[in-house]
Formats: C-alpha cells, structure tokens, sequence
C-alpha cells in the first residue's frame, strides 16, 4: 500500500490544480492562480478532492438558496481559493464575500489578482464606489475582500473583518477547509465560539480529517510529521461524534458530520461515472481508506425561518 499519498490529502483545495486539468470538476480561474505541478496527483487524491469540492459546495449552496444570497460569506484560510469567481458567474454572489489567510498568501493572491485582469474585472465590475481599498495585505471592495490576518488572534481578525465592513445581522455562512486542524483545540474552540456569538443566524462548514486514532490515521500523522507538517489539533478529529460534541459545545446549536465515503456513496451516479471514467483506480481499497478518514461537519445558529436546520446531505 502506497501510504506516501498520505502527505496529499491535507493541502488546501486550490492547490489542486492538476485535478482541474483532467476534467474533475470546472475551474476556469484555478490556472491564473496556481501552477501546474509537473507531479501527477494519484486517482484517489483526485477522486477524494472532488468529493471534497462537491461535498462543500452543495452546502454552500443550499445556504444560498435558504438565504436567496442576502447573506455573507467567510472563507477562512481560502489560500488560492476561486469560488467567489465560480459564484459570480453561476449569479450566486452574497451580499459580500470575504476571505481570510495569513498575510504572506494573502500577499500572493492579490499580486496574481492585480496582474490578471480575469480575476481583477469581475471584482471592479461590481464596485461601484470611487475608491477601492488595497495595500499589500488587503483588497476590500463592495462584493469582495480578501485580508491577510491570524485566525487564532481573534481580536485582530474581528478588528479587521469590522473595518471591511461585515455585517453581524446578515446570516453568514463560514467555511474552514483543513484549517482547524492546524489550530490547537483551544484556539479553534475560540474561532467557534467566536463564529457562533458574532452573528445572529450562522452556518459553519469544516473539512478536516477524522478517526484519526486508528492505524491509518496513525499513519497518516506520521508522514505528515516528517514533512514538518504537525497537526495540532488532531486530538479533536478522533470520530464524527468528537467533531459535532466540538461544534455543540462551543455555541452552535445543530451539528451534521458525515465520512467522506458515506458521502461519496451518496454522489450522483452520473458525476461518479464520469469522474471515474477519467482514470484508472486499481486499489479501492486506499480510496476507501482515504476516505474514511476525512469528513465534512456542519453546524447551525438561528436561522429557524430560513430553513437552516433543514440542510443536509
């Protein structure tokens, strides 16, 4: 069993640009944003992303119907991330979309957008202000804003979502993808609590790994830890029970967790077939594996009369 194909399954979800590539999913902009790697990503990598990216999106999207887009997105640690451009081009803008990295990435993201005018126009096009705020760690426009701070600085983050104008009375939906996994489980309580007390009606969606204390998962710490890669908060990744009681405990009043093979298991068979059609996959038993050791939670605040509650896979 190739246990290296491990080290893949953590990195954010625009990095994998190779999936793109072999028609996985669409994503016209992924490729002014990340280089193609000259490595070929393994078929259950490939397969276990676009589970991910599906998985995350007919979430999301079930927020924007309940909330017919009047509401507010949160991208936290969104890296390359292109779903502001997918959403302006299906018409499912929020009212505004933000995201949030470390600044250093933050810094990346806005020179590729400043230079390309495929990423720049979309954004100007929907500013109809005069000025539009920009320095090297930050781009706030009237539909969008992208901010360079440290989620586990709650004061600064609140500060400068504040100066970029969110709004606490707007339902708002909040997406971490493999992000609370490298907090420790006191700073991404804190986020949680943070999430759950800011905003009126929320929803919060978190992928991440879990039954992670079992050999595979083992396993799967190991190989990362010799990359220099820790996972500081595996310690709350041990079973879906562990991850919706973390959700409960710190605000949220609904919880849903879900493996990513049961989920898999529930795709169209039309998008299954077509994607397994793409490559070959002589060992189902890795997928599964792989598979079984990620999930995607969700969790629920308010939000009675708009449905939320009602969100489900």
């Amino acid at each position: 069993m190739n246990f290296p194909l491990l080290e893949w399954t953590h990195l954010p979800i625009g990095q994998n640009r190779f999936a793109v590539s072999i028609g996985y999913w669409h994503d016209p902009y992924i490729q002014h944003l990340v280089r193609l790697s000259k490595e070929r990503k393994a078929p259950e990598i490939n397969r276990g992303y676009f589970a991910r990216v599906y998985g995350v999106d007919q979430l999301m999207k079930a927020f924007l119907r309940k909330t017919e887009c009047n509401c507010q997105i949160l991208n936290l640690g969104a890296g390359m991330d292109t779903t502001f451009w997918r959403l302006k081009d299906e018409d499912l803008l929020p009212s505004k979309y933000f995201e949030v990295d470390f600044p250093m990435i933050v810094t990346r993201k806005l020179h590729s957008i400043k230079l390309k005018p495929v990423l720049s126009k979309p954004i100007l096009d929907l500013h109809s202000e005069d000025t539009l705020q920009i320095d090297g760690h930050m781009l706030d426009s009237k539909r969008y804003c992208i901010m360079g701070a440290d989620l586990r600085d709650i004061p600064e983050l609140e500060e400068k979502l504040k100066k970029c104008n969110m709004n606490t009375q707007l339902p708002t939906l909040l997406i971490a993808e493999c992000v609370l996994v490298y907090m420790t489980p006191e700073q991404s309580a804190n986020l949680l609590k943070w999430a759950a007390n800011s905003f009126e009606t929320a929803m919060f969606i978190n992928y991440e790994q879990v039954n992670m204390d079992d050999r595979f998962g083992q396993i799967m710490i190991e190989n990362l830890r010799r990359r220099q890669c820790d996972l500081a908060g595996v310690e709350t990744c041990k079973s879906l029970e562990s991850q919706k009681e973390r959700l409960l405990s710190n605000g949220w009043e609904t919880a849903s967790a879900i493996d990513m093979m049961n989920l898999y298991s529930k795709l169209p068979r039309a998008e299954v077939s077509r994607i397994e059609s793409l490559e070959f996959l002589d060992e189902m038993e890795l997928l599964e594996q792989l598979m079984q050791h990620y999930c995607l939670c969700w969790a629920t605040k308010g939000g009675g009369e708009l449905g939320l509650k009602e969100i489900t896979y």
